[in-house]
C-alpha cells in the first residue's frame, strides 16, 4: 500500500503561482508512475501532468505543457508540481496519484493510489 498526503493549495489571483507537493508514505518505492490530477465541480477528474521514475520521463496536458512543471525528489517519496501563470480555469481539487506498473499515465485507471486531494482557487 501506498498512502499519498498533498499540500499547498489555496487561494491565489489570475497570474500567480502555487507549488503543490505529494508526499508518498509505505511501498512508495514499488511505484513506477505519479501523476497530478484536478477536478472541477461538476467536471470529471482530468490528467494534469506525471512524471515516470523509469527515465525520469514527464507528461502534461496540453493547457498545463508550459505553465507547470512536475518534479520528483527523494527516490519516490516526494513529487511537486509547480503551477505559473494560473488562470482562473485552474480552479480545482488537485489530486495526487500513483501507479504500480508502468503505464500510459493520462487516465484516471491507470492508477493505483491516490490522495485526498487538496482546492486550488484562483481568482479573477
Amino acid at each position: 500500500q501506498v498512502q499519498l498526503v498533498e499540500t499547498g493549495g489555496g487561494l491565489v489571483q489570475a497570474g500567480g503561482s502555487l507549488r503543490l507537493s505529494c508526499v508518498a508514505s509505505g511501498r512508495s518505492s514499488d511505484t513506477y508512475l505519479m501523476g497530478w490530477f484536478r477536478q472541477a465541480p461538476w467536471k470529471e477528474r482530468d490528467f494534469v501532468a506525471a512524471i515516470s521514475w523509469t527515465g525520469g520521463s514527464t507528461y502534461y496536458a496540453v493547457g498545463a505543457e508550459g505553465r507547470f512543471t512536475i518534479s520528483g525528489h527523494n527516490d519516490k517519496d516526494t513529487m511537486s508540481l509547480q503551477m505559473n501563470s494560473l488562470k482562473k480555469e485552474d480552479t480545482a481539487v488537485y489530486y495526487c496519484a500513483a501507479a504500480s506498473k508502468d503505464q500510459i499515465p493520462y487516465e484516471t485507471g491507470a492508477y493505483d493510489y491516490w490522495g485526498q486531494g487538496t482546492q486550488v482557487t484562483v481568482s479573477s
